[in-house]
């Protein structure tokens, strides 16, 4: 998720990039990696059906640049409480660079029954958010902490298939 002509936003595009050359490597069945997408909306149609799905993403909140967040959304009501942010990490549905956050469109995937079984959303903390396709040196050092993290759900949830 996001714009890489944003900087620091364009973090989601640069761990979904790490993460399709180990998919590649490590021939994860049933994967797929959807990028770019510089919007929530754009997930619609991607995810339904899927029994995971991860999303990456610049954050920003009171968090050390570089900081990765993980929150997953075991029911609706965790939605809710995300919007407002907790002691697990930033806020999804504090202010945004896309028109719809990414809990508006988790609840219209649910509302029209098209959401994936699980969604985990992986935030990455931002520095810099100016126009420009450079990463800030905090948030090159936390990709590929990232794309492990997502990596490593996949695989768990592969087991569990």
């Amino acid at each position: 998720m996001g714009s890489e002509w944003r900087r620091d936003d364009g973090v989601g595009l640069a761990v979904a990039r790490r993460v399709a050359e180990f998919t590649e490597a490590r021939a994860l069945p049933n994967c797929r990696v959807v990028a770019p997408l510089g919007d929530p909306l754009d997930l619609l149609g991607h995810w339904d059906g899927a029994n995971l799905a991860v999303v990456v993403d610049a954050t920003r909140s009171e968090l050390a640049p570089g900081t990765i967040s993980r929150i997953e959304f075991e029911d609706p009501d965790q939605v809710a409480s995300a919007e407002s942010g907790s002691d697990r990490g930033p806020g999804l549905g504090r202010s945004s660079t896309h028109g719809i956050g990414l809990v508006g469109v988790l609840r219209l995937a649910r509302a029209v029954q098209q959401a994936p079984a699980r969604t985990v959303v992986i935030g990455v903390e931002g520095e810099d958010f100016r126009q420009g396709s450079e990463l800030s040196s905090a948030v090159v050092a936390a990709v590929d902490k990232a794309a492990t993290c997502v990596l490593e759900l996949v695989e768990e949830a592969l087991k569990c298939a």
